[in-house]
């Protein structure tokens, strides 16, 4: 059973390593190999040690890290979904934008956006997230890469 947590700070390495594990294995076949090399190169820094911590959300199977997510909750922009590859497609990702979906209600958010990667815009449209145009996402590792902004208005009756 897949459970979701508030991310502490000792779960930024396994964080870091889905993260780079999912880069690699599900965006190679749209992204360039220098791309995806420059994406996941080098360490955790501090700050991104910090922003687990303030910000992430881990899911977890038995106790083990399998995934993460967070939400801005003053702007309702969603990042860092990313699910381990033994586990895709198992429903994590599914449940952890649910969840942060939920969030996004409590903080009386109208809508929910993203800067998805273009291998999974088909997951995010089948979660209800509308968007379909090419734009560009520039990364703090000093690359730029295609993706698609999406978004999600969230129904009023919920708010």
């Amino acid at each position: 059973m897949i459970t979701i947590r508030k991310a502490v700070e000792s779960d930024a390495q396994d964080i870091f390593d889905i993260r780079s594990r999912a880069i690699i294995e599900k965006c190679s076949a749209y992204y360039s190999e220098e791309q995806l090399s420059i994406w996941t190169q080098g360490g955790m820094s501090d700050g991104f040690i910090n922003d687990v911590a303030e910000t992430f959300h881990v899911s977890e199977v038995d106790g083990r890290v399998i995934g993460s997510g967070k939400i801005n909750t003053e702007t309702g922009m969603v990042d860092a979904i990313f699910v381990d590859p033994d586990f895709a497609g198992k429903g994590a990702a599914k449940q952890m934008l649910q969840f942060l979906e939920e969030l996004a209600i409590q903080y009386k958010l109208p809508l929910m956006k993203l800067e998805s990667t273009l291998n999974a815009a088909a997951f995010y449209r089948s979660c209800g997230f509308i968007g379909d145009e090419l734009s560009t996402y520039h990364s703090p590792r000093g690359i730029s890469l295609d993706c698609i902004p999406m978004e999600k208005l969230l129904a009023p009756s919920t708010l």
